[in-house]
């Protein structure tokens, strides 16, 4: 391996990577680096040291000596310890995002390391330096003075109030291991480091025997702001990181350098942060975007329930079509421009198939407090074609809406038209993953909330990410749906996996036609419903012998309402 001479901060992090790459260490941040490195052979890792301890941004002054000095030095090679911090924590976030991605943002923590890496590597790539930049998540050390560190080793924690987004915790070891990846491969470029799952927030807390304590976090701002100023608390947007996800992809580092780490997010907590004189108990399961199979079977037999058999008194049909194992898309119609359709089918499948469908959802349902927790738990994960081509990848049900959010806020008098199917999106994601579409409908709940008019509101697209401002009956009461009966029926699969190739989805003409016939069948499917149902809020579509209502399961059989 070759020589290294590491430049960081003077903690246990900085003695634990120099213990493990056998490198001399110098202290950062300092006045000067003159004369450091003095052999040019030597490969600098630079571990930059953060502004203040309250302040997550890397010290930038620092970094441009330490670039001068290795300048001046000739050094031939440096590794840029950075941070997944350079992607922003954003309710647009995908999940587990590439290198390459690049969002827009005015975050100031985000901004301050993607300048870091810039200004370092482009002035030492003018002077014709190696660089290679390791992107390394939250690393778990007792003594670290970054935000989460010290939020994990306190009695208690501030967070904010309805949220609960994965996290990535990497393990001191494996940033270790990593590095030392870096220096056995020559060559620059950058890469992500972090562990492939999450913990959330409430269950590293959990790990870590902090207790939490939530408060709204425009609440927070206000006295985050001044108390900041005085060094009394972290600036408010260290808060973001406790609202919404950055959580990024080690795909790369594993391909290029394989660099895989062996501790999870939630062993990194539990041995940086857990009892030392206990003996370690077995980990719960987490899973990488949220989903919380606790929290939905706690709804099933409590809200859901009600709502599902009494409230919506929701009939079903076609339960059979859907697959007891292996992938499959679900492919249905969205009305009531709040989410309860998708919810309902949800428990429904739980409830009779044990399976959870992974929907996937617009942005706008994870920005605001509670309803993002409330999502994220149920397992929605945003809309993108790397989340469904890892939940069919996981043999699992993907559900989809293919109008997307404009078909959630079609007007009551074309409730029951199908609007445009986008892109196609769904089925090349069939194809490309050899899945089956099953299409659904569901007649009823555009009643919930029939949508009269809608407003064409900046304010609302800025504020709620809608297209419109909705105007319902229920109006300024959204969250009161109304108590219409629900008929939900599952269609016949349309097997692509077993006719096309994956490569058809690259084919225009293969996608149209499949999508035309999706199309049809869901149309033919709803005209048929719509002509048997007598009224909005009573009485049975597909009658005693065909339906199945929601109470009916686990052998409570009894006649549709």
């Amino acid at each position: 391996m070759a020589r290294v001479v590491l430049i960081g901060p003077s903690d246990s992090l900085t003695a634990l990577l120099a213990e493990r790459l056998s490198s001399r260490t110098v202290p950062a941040p300092a006045a000067s680096y003159a004369g450091i490195p003095a052999d040019p052979d030597e490969t600098v890792v630079y571990r930059p040291p953060l502004i203040g301890r309250r302040d997550a941004r890397p010290d930038l002054a620092d970094a441009d000596r330490l670039a001068e000095a290795c300048v001046r030095a000739g050094t031939r090679r440096v590794i840029l310890l950075s941070s997944a911090a350079a992607h922003p924590p954003s309710h647009h976030n995908t999940g587990y995002v590439d290198e390459e991605e690049r969002p827009p943002t005015d975050h100031p923590i985000a901004l301050s390391w993607r300048e870091l890496e810039g200004r370092v590597g482009e002035r030492l790539a003018d002077a014709g330096t190696e660089v290679l930049i390791l992107r390394a998540a939250p690393v778990a050390v007792r003594d670290g003075q970054d935000y989460l560190n010290r939020l994990l080793r306190g009695r208690a924690a501030m967070v904010p109030a309805g949220y609960d987004p994965a996290l990535q915790i990497l393990s001191p070891e494996d940033l270790a291991e990593a590095v030392r990846c870096a220096l056995e491969r020559g060559g620059g470029g950058t890469y992500h480091v972090a562990p492939a799952g999450a913990v959330p927030v409430r269950g590293a807390l959990r790990l870590a025997g902090t207790r939490r304590f939530a408060m709204d976090a425009e609440l927070q701002r206000p006295f985050r702001a001044l108390a900041s100023r005085l060094g009394w608390a972290d600036p408010p947007a260290q808060l973001d990181s406790l609202r919404h996800s950055y959580t990024v992809s080690g795909a790369r580092i594993e391909r290029d350098l394989g660099f895989v780490p062996r501790k999870t997010s939630a062993e990194a907590v539990r041995d940086a942060f857990g009892s030392e004189t206990a003996a370690p108990a077995p980990l719960p399961a987490f899973d990488p975007f949220g989903l919380d199979e606790g929290y939905i079977d706690a709804f099933g037999r409590t809200l859901f329930r009600f709502l599902h058999d009494r409230y919506w008194r929701i009939e079903h049909r076609g339960l059979e079509h859907v697959p007891r194992e292996g992938r499959a898309v679900l492919t249905g119609v969205h009305r009531g421009f709040m989410p309860w359709d998708g919810v309902m089918a949800l428990h429904l499948l739980r409830r009779e198939t044990g399976r959870i469908p992974r929907f996937l959802i617009h942005p706008c349902l994870i920005k605001h407090p509670f309803l993002a927790n409330y999502m994220t738990k149920l397992g929605g994960i945003i809309a993108c074609q790397q989340n469904a081509d890892w939940v069919l990848g996981q043999e699992g049900l993907l559900g989809m809406f293919p109008e997307g959010i404009g078909g959630a806020f079609t007007p009551y008098r074309d409730a029951y038209k199908l609007g445009r199917f986008g892109r196609d999106e769904y089925v090349k994601m069939a194809l490309r993953n050899r899945a089956p579409i099953v299409p659904f409908v569901t007649v009823g709940s555009a009643e919930i909330y029939p949508i009269l008019g809608r407003v064409d509101s900046k304010l609302v697209r800025r504020v709620f990410e809608w297209p419109y401002l909705p105007i319902t009956p229920t109006f300024p009461l959204p969250g009161l749906p109304l108590p219409s009966k629900w008929h939900t029926r599952f269609l016949e699969p349309i097997p692509v996996h077993e006719q096309y190739l994956p490569e058809a989805a690259d084919d225009p003409r293969i996608v149209r036609q499949i999508s035309a016939e999706v199309r049809a069948r869901m149309e033919a499917a709803i005209r048929e419903m719509l002509e048997r149902r007598k009224s909005i809020f009573f009485g049975s579509v597909f009658g005693k012998e065909e339906g199945r209502s929601g109470g009916e399961a686990g052998g409570r059989a009894k006649d549709a309402a």
